[in-house]
């Protein structure tokens, strides 16, 4: 089974290609479970994502092509919800929503977007170890508001290429034991490959101490292109076979099952 569960619309204002247009390149891939998961609305950086009422159409453009490819693939509807060092942003509409599953992602630090090439000369300004910790802090406090059903891409912080002095493991430990704690589920994300890291999310040695703690795995292209559906998944499939994974996790109205990959 070929599982991609992270995938976006042009309704986050950073994103290309008609909704069908990716749904028609995850057939042609082969692909059986194809998740979109665009950019949840919140009070906060309005101009990368929706809005709430824009969710509506979200929602129901989804559920249309749901039963008009329901021959062919299985659709599944979903939010990417920022988590905040504090959740009042989040619009409680969506955390309450009728959807498939949630993936929660670290993007800001303290209103700092890290991953968005606008903000990286801040970079320079900081203390890359610092910066590290006070990220998988954020993890460890989006984990423990049990909201979210997913980890989105857990290293994002690296996508730059500003790598931390101190060991990596030691630094993400405290929050893989939260997301082991919390039962959700690890996102491998091929999109890093893709950027100036040229590495998945998260890194072979955190999807190595992600296997140790008997966390559950799942993927996602994270395509915010048509030419992105499917990018890079048989080399994360091979990596996570390699590690000693043999199922991933998919989601239907919240609920979880597990296959084999």
């Amino acid at each position: 089974m070929r599982v991609d569960l992270h995938n976006h619309t042009t309704l986050c204002n950073h994103a290309t290609g008609s909704m069908e247009d990716y749904v028609k390149r995850a057939i042609e891939l082969k692909i059986d479970i194809f998740g979109f998961s665009c950019h949840a609305p919140m009070d906060f950086e309005p101009e990368y994502r929706m809005s709430l009422d824009q969710s509506k159409v979200y929602e129901k453009d989804v559920l249309d092509l749901k039963e008009k490819y329901k021959d062919d693939i299985k659709i599944l509807l979903a939010y990417e919800v920022d988590f905040m060092s504090n959740s009042q942003f989040i619009e409680k509409n969506i955390l309450d929503g009728n959807v498939d599953y949630l993936i929660g992602s670290v993007h800001f630090i303290d209103k700092w977007g890290f991953d968005n090439p606008e903000f990286i000369g801040q970079y320079e300004e900081k203390d890359i170890d610092k910066i590290w910790e006070e990220y998988f802090s954020a993890v460890s406090d989006m984990v423990k508001t049990k909201y979210f059903d997913i980890v989105g891409h857990l290293d994002l912080i690296k996508v730059f290429k500003f790598l931390p002095t101190k060991n990596i493991k030691i630094i993400a430990m405290q929050a893989m034991n939260d997301i082991k704690n919390s039962g959700m589920v690890l996102e491998i994300n091929s999109a890093g490959l893709r950027k100036p890291i040229s590495e998945q999310y998260p890194s072979y040695e955190l999807i190595e101490l992600a296997f140790e703690l008997d966390i559950p795995i799942t993927f996602g292209s994270d395509a915010h292109s048509v030419e992105q559906v499917g990018f890079g998944y048989d080399e994360v499939m091979t990596l996570a076979k390699k590690v000693g994974y043999t199922q991933c996790i998919t989601f239907e109205n919240k609920k979880r099952k597990s296959l084999i990959f």
